[in-house]
């Protein structure tokens, strides 16, 4: 003890300072170490749930990242698609328009052509009429000078049954 108190020191005041360090410590652990330690705690948890969070929004944003891409691809995908349709589309209606205007066209030489036929048809019978006419009217004359009138009026009536005959 000599040399304890050669330091300096009071054994009844380090007995002293002993209880009260004790008395501070077990003061400090039952009101201030618990919640001091329940604090880290719920800091600690917070810290792993705002990692976790930030993980999974990681995550989320990669697959959105990946959806998106595939949108934009199914997208593009469908803007050809799209587009190679228009194009057949536009290839079929040109198609059918060229058919069209040829079938309109054959109708219309058809129909001309026809006509033309009819035309001449009738160019003919009024050109075989007037021929016939001029026959006749050529007959009449003629036969004033070789027949008498019964007679004339007898070979025209032949002649004009031969000429409805033919005709």
């Amino acid at each position: 003890m000599d040399i304890i108190k050669n330091f300096g020191v009071n054994p009844v005041l380090l007995g002293a300072q002993i209880v009260n360090f004790l008395i501070i410590f077990f003061i400090l652990k039952k009101f201030l170490y618990k919640p001091i330690l329940e604090l880290l705690r719920k800091r600690q948890t917070t810290i792993k749930e705002g990692l976790k969070q930030a993980e999974e929004a990681k995550v989320r944003l990669e697959k959105v990242i990946v959806e998106e891409k595939n949108i934009l691809r199914q997208a593009q995908i469908q803007a050809k698609k799209i587009i190679e349709d228009t194009k057949q589309e536009s290839i079929e209606i040109t198609k059918n328009m060229t058919n069209d205007a040829k079938k309109l066209t054959e109708k219309m030489l058809g129909e001309a052509k026809n006509q033309i036929i009819r035309e001449s048809m009738e160019t003919e019978k009024r050109l075989a009429l007037k021929v016939s006419k001029l026959a006749v009217s050529f007959l009449e004359k003629s036969l004033k000078n070789f027949f008498s009138g019964s007679q004339q009026e007898e070979v025209l009536k032949n002649v004009l049954k031969k000429i409805k005959k033919t005709a």
